[in-house]
């Protein structure tokens, strides 16, 4: 196993978050203790609400002296035990062995989630116990009730105008061929978020990006498959459409809306729906769809070749979509700026899109761009920052430059925080404490550290200085200086 070193707890336990998202296997976090822990806690709560499989090992204050004051001496069980599906101290260096691979099966297990141990001082060292055997059913789900299955089958194959709605753990089942296979057959248009972003490539037939908002005034059924019915799904509620759910385990059935589930192996539901009977043609729905696609398409073109200055964020992605090759990693750590990453960059393959999902927490960026190169070392590397972002962990490019791990960084440079600054103005009239360092040069900052970057004010520029960040070798950092009157247009009830 590769270690990595890192500035910071946080970019360490969200590298290995990050790692376990484009492997599809567990990541692994060891932390100090004490403060260690508590740098790590907000990486911890994302795998958690993000449902990745992460092993965060800590330190401990010794057992011997537990309650004389050492140093760093805290429990930290209480501290992570909501965020972690298991959290236990090891005492016994004879069984560390195995209770590290239990941690590591519990992590996988749908529904998957962090799993924490801590070591105290006086018991760490080498373990004298033997490894389990692995188990090779680990990481699958149960076996799905066929009588949810056949409900929810029939509810699609008696729809005029459904839609799926992918998310992320169909891509954690690793079920994107069951996925198309059904899909096909059903010929049920699909929209994506999370990791299901590519489980479907983008320029699928039935992939649509532009015309989610079409599913409350026209679809009749919206099956929701392996993600929450949270704020991003309108809390699962679409116009006047029927709404199904299929969840990787009981434990993610929704308590707050009564809608027909089934919960289990979304490979096995998949391809249960494969083996329906075929539906009725809905060849004029599909044509609705692609239509509304194309004039979305269409005013988007607009936006995303703006020739404006100052430079609207919409253009970045412009230059942008003209590089990325279909396995490229596009990783989001921002507000309103990466907000416009999920609204124009369109994913091809799986795991290639990582965003920090329904937790929100901004940080990740250097933490999954680490992990992105150990994991992808051929493919392109892009990190989207927001200005605001850029100031939680831009200082771990060190860790980049140090071991060799070069990737592109694109800063929305907007000079505030615009998710807070522009709703307050909309509200109020006023904002406070909205406001950053206008012209920032975060790219002086990389240089500083060892890698590169330059600052852009003309949109002309930016392809050549994004072409300049791949040619480089090292960490890149293109600091674009972006319109603050820009206002991403959101639609979400956030709360």
């Amino acid at each position: 196993m590769r270690v990595v070193d890192t500035r910071h707890e946080s970019a360490a336990t969200f590298a290995a978050e990050a790692y376990a998202k484009l492997t599809r296997r567990p990541g692994f976090a060891a932390l100090t203790a004490g403060p260690g822990i508590t740098n790590g806690v907000s990486a911890i709560t994302s795998a958690w609400f993000n449902g990745s499989p992460v092993v965060v090992m800590g330190g401990r204050a010794p057992e011997l002296r537990w309650g004389s004051g050492s140093l760093q001496e805290m429990d930290h069980l209480p501290v992570v035990q909501s965020i972690t599906k298991s959290a236990v101290t090891v005492k016994d260096s004879a069984r560390a062995a195995a209770m590290v691979h239990d941690a590591a099966a519990l992590a996988m297990a749908p529904h998957r989630g962090p799993t924490f141990l801590d070591f105290p001082l006086d018991v760490f060292g080498p373990s004298a116990g033997e490894l389990p055997p692995v188990d090779s059913s680990v990481g699958r789900g149960s076996t799905p009730d066929p009588d949810e299955v056949a409900a929810i089958a029939t509810m699609i194959a008696q729809a005029d105008r459904p839609a799926f709605i992918v998310g992320s753990d169909v891509y954690w089942d690793g079920a994107w061929d069951e996925l198309r296979a059904a899909v096909e057959h059903l010929r049920v248009p699909c929209f994506f978020n999370g990791l299901g972003r590519g489980m479907l490539p983008a320029r699928h037939e039935l992939a649509f990006l532009r015309t989610r908002g079409l599913l409350k005034q026209r679809a009749d059924l919206v099956v929701v498959l392996g993600t929450p019915l949270d704020f991003r799904l309108g809390f699962g509620r679409f116009g006047n459409a029927q709404v199904a759910h299929v969840v990787d385990s009981e434990s993610q059935r929704a308590g707050h809306v009564d809608v027909p589930t089934a919960a289990g192996d979304l490979a096995t539901v998949l391809r249960a729906f494969a083996e329906h009977r075929a539906a009725r043609d809905r060849g004029d729905w599909i044509a609705e769809l692609r239509a509304a696609e194309r004039v979305g398409a269409a005013n988007d073109a607009a936006l995303l070749a703006a020739d404006t200055a100052p430079i609207k964020p919409s253009r970045i992605y412009g230059e942008l979509a003209k590089r990325l090759a279909d396995d490229a990693v596009v990783i989001c750590d921002g507000g309103d700026f990466a907000s416009y990453a999920g609204k124009f960059v369109e994913v091809q393959q799986p795991g290639c899109w990582l965003d920090t999902g329904p937790y929100g927490c901004l940080g990740n960026g250097m933490g999954y761009a680490i992990a992105a190169r150990v994991a992808r070392p051929s493919s392109q590397v892009v990190v989207l920052l927001g200005d605001g972002a850029a100031g939680f962990s831009l200082m771990d490019v060190d860790s980049l430059v140090r071991h060799g791990l070069p990737v592109v960084m694109v800063v929305g440079n907007n000079g505030m925080w615009g998710l807070e600054k522009h709703p307050m103005q909309a509200i109020y009239g006023w904002d406070v404490a909205c406001d950053l360092q206008p012209g920032c040069r975060y790219d002086q900052v990389v240089t500083a550290l060892g890698g590169g970057g330059e600052m852009v004010t003309d949109p002309r520029e930016i392809g050549p200085a994004i072409d300049r960040g791949f040619a480089a070798g090292v960490p890149y950092l293109v600091n674009v200086i972006t319109d603050p009157s820009d206002v991403y247009p959101r639609s979400s009830n956030l709360a």
